[in-house]
């Protein structure tokens, strides 16, 4: 047996912190089952079934288009946060791969060389739960904590590089919260890569109003968001090579795959939210 797999099925509470990692793992399922040409993920079916919560009201929000694009979104910044960690490993085989607001995501274990390590870091409800269901793999570790506690990073070595990676996480968090997280791990981490998306301020406007509205969070605002990627260079002085791509088409144009409807939507979002990865070499 797996670590972390058992038979009993893990109960979720509604409008509690472990709600959180349900809603972009049901996203990854759908568009598994409805755009397998675009995203796989083989976990996230399982994961769901061996969740006691129930997604029917979640189920259908998805059948509407803007649901769809949501759950689109969620697959296509894994494919692409994937596609970073990969580039960093081709130059860094031993280094830390870590997922900073992991949820039940199982991007390192997508990527793992067999050299690489792993840390998986959310808050103490939510690992409870990783534990059950995931486990921690060989050279894998879960570490429960708020991220705004930086005594997690004593945990992590990155005596042969890191890379480090948020997806759904930092637009949370205020704007003095992401600077003191980054500046934190350039100072300890230099030479590393931090990899996360972000929103303009229209695009986090947007969200709150469609997505959010549509998946039943209520309460939760858009705190960090970059009208240009490039104001992070005034940071600081390790902030002086930051780069970013569209996480809808930068990586990989999906356009080609999809209805006219949600084609038009996907280059709304390019071009109007600023949906991006943003990439920070320290």
């Amino acid at each position: 047996m797996e670590p972390g797999m058992g038979s009993e099925r893990v109960h979720i509470e509604k409008n509690t912190v472990q709600e959180t990692l349900v809603l972009p793992l049901y996203g990854r399922k759908v568009c598994s089952e409805r755009f397998p040409q675009i995203f796989h993920d083989e976990e996230a079916d399982r994961l769901v079934q061996s969740l006691d919560y129930d997604f029917s009201e979640y189920g259908k929000s998805l059948t509407s288009s803007t649901g769809l694009l949501g759950a689109l979104e969620v697959a296509q910044r894994q494919n692409d946060v994937a596609s970073e960690i990969r580039d960093y490993l081709a130059t860094h085989e031993r280094a830390a791969v870590v997922n900073m607001g992991c949820g039940l995501d199982g991007s390192f274990r997508r990527c793992d060389n067999g050299t690489v390590r792993g840390y998986n870091v959310d808050m103490p409800d939510v690992i409870q739960v990783r534990d059950r269901l995931l486990g921690a793999g060989e050279r894998e570790r879960n570490i429960a904590s708020d991220l705004n506690d930086f005594s997690w990073m004593d945990q992590v070595d990155g005596s042969e590089g890191a890379i480090f990676f948020a997806m759904g996480v930092l637009c949370y968090f205020s704007v003095q919260q992401v600077r003191a997280l980054l500046t934190e791990i350039a100072r300890r981490f230099p030479g590393s890569v931090v990899v996360f998306d972000v929103f303009n301020r229209l695009g986090a406007r947007m969200f709150a109003k469609t997505w959010q509205k549509e998946t039943g969070i209520d309460g939760v605002g858009i705190g960090f968001y970059l009208d240009d990627p490039a104001e992070l260079v005034q940071w600081g002085p390790e902030f002086g090579r930051v780069s970013s791509r569209s996480y809808m088409r930068g990586y990989q144009d999906i356009c080609p795959e999809l209805g006219l409807v949600l084609r038009v939507m996907v280059k709304a979002c390019d071009r109007g939210m600023g949906m991006r990865i943003v990439k920070v070499q320290f």
